[in-house]
């Protein structure tokens, strides 16, 4: 019952956060990444952007999973 639980709110957050984070993180990684062939200190930037990017990918791996939030 636990994992169908945190697979709900997961699903919950995904859907409030997740698209509207991996959205706003992809728009501006487009714009950054050719930037890091100029500038190659600026590629931290461009791979928190990724992960917040992949953000829906590990919201729904850990609602199939049941992982809990902590």
């Amino acid at each position: 019952m636990a994992n169908l639980l945190w697979s709900i709110i997961w699903l919950i957050v995904l859907l409030v956060v997740g698209f509207f984070v991996a959205f706003f993180c992809a728009g501006w990684y487009v714009v950054v990444y050719p930037i890091t062939v100029c500038v190659p200190d600026i590629a931290v930037v461009s791979d928190f952007l990724l992960k917040g990017a992949q953000f829906t990918h590990y919201c729904v791996k850990c609602m199939m999973e049941g992982k809990s939030l902590f």
